[in-house]
């Protein structure tokens, strides 16, 4: 505790700043944030996919309460060293084969579950740690006992398992609907990537599998447009310090949709929107409004806006614009 001004101040750090100010990390302690902690552990799992470092991600919603998020890959950093260290940014490394501009890490996560058990399998032998409320109830140790999935029969592979703390969230109810829609989305944004979703929690268990070789094409159906009509932008530009595709296509009855996304991260507005506009419009003209996809994927990628989601690179405006321009002209 500190004083200033004759004003007590109370400085909060490491898991009593995020137990206590819960929602500083993750929004809220409603859906929203219990989702935003399956997420930070789905998206870091499918991370690894995009560095090749693993081949597919499988999540389960288990009877608990509890997610089961596996890769059969193993982790850059340890698991203790994730679970345990408060990252000092919240911004992820890796660039554009990085999932997600915010994350807060898998500290965060630990703090908030009052149950996490992280395995992690190499050359054979599972080593098994566990936490409650982030503090450590059992340190790292081989293990045959194993909570299964992805790797857990083969030479690597690593699982973690954690169960949001109802003493934070109140009701503990994954929603998989919303889930799986946003699965959907990491899949056409990202090719290379498949992921399962299990939900172990009614009378028979619900499985479906997310997978789309034909990128962001894919993603036209699910707005109103037909994926045959579309006119695809793919490009490196170096200009950007990143890459760019965008599907294009005719409206459907519903009238123009776009869905705007900056590596991997839903956004509302920003440069990129700017560039895909500019090119509409100097190629089909001003009024010209096509249903779209548009995805950038940059080594640096800056955001603005009260809750960081609008992409700021003055640079991708222009090279998007010249991308979408030159695609629609050569279609026309």
């Amino acid at each position: 505790m500190s004083e200033y001004d004759g004003i007590s101040i109370t400085v909060l750090t490491g898991l009593e700043a995020v137990r206590k100010r819960p929602g500083m990390y993750i929004g809220s302690t409603g859906e929203r944030g219990l989702h935003h902690l399956l997420s930070e552990t789905v998206e870091k799992a499918a991370t690894e996919v995009l560095h090749g470092r693993a081949r597919t991600v499988d999540v389960t919603l288990l009877a608990d309460g509890s997610a089961r998020v596996t890769h059969d890959g193993l982790y850059r950093h340890s698991p203790a060293e994730e679970l345990m260290v408060m990252p000092t940014s919240w911004r992820p490394t890796g660039g554009r084969h990085s999932i997600g501009v915010l994350r807060v890490g898998l500290f965060v996560v630990n703090a908030l579950s009052d149950r996490l058990v992280a395995e992690e399998r190499r050359d054979g032998v599972t080593v098994r740690q566990e936490y409650s409320r982030g503090e450590t109830v059992t340190a790292p140790h081989p293990t045959d006992v194993l909570t299964g999935g992805t790797g857990s029969d083969i030479g690597t592979g690593t699982t973690i398992v954690f169960r949001p703390d109802p003493a934070i969230f109140g009701a503990v109810s994954f929603d998989r609907a919303a889930l799986a829609a946003r699965f959907r989305e990491l899949a056409v944004l990202n090719r290379t990537l498949e992921l399962t979703l299990t939900d172990e929690r009614g009378t028979a268990p619900h499985a479906e599998r997310f997978h789309a070789p034909g990128g962001v094409r894919e993603y036209l159906a699910t707005l109103g447009a037909d994926p045959a009509e579309a006119v695809i932008v793919e490009r490196e530009d170096p200009r950007m310090s990143g890459s760019m595709e965008i599907a294009i296509a005719p409206s459907g009855p519903d009238g123009p949709q776009l869905a705007e996304f900056a590596n991997s991260f839903r956004t509302h507005g920003g440069t990129h929107v700017q560039g895909f506009r500019d090119g509409v419009a100097a190629a089909l003209g001003a009024d010209a409004r096509p249903t779209a996809v548009v995805s950038v994927k940059l080594d640096a990628p800056e955001f603005e806006g009260s809750c960081r989601d609008v992409l700021g690179n003055g640079a991708v405006r222009a090279c998007v614009a010249e991308a979408v321009q030159h695609a629609l002209e050569t279609w026309r």
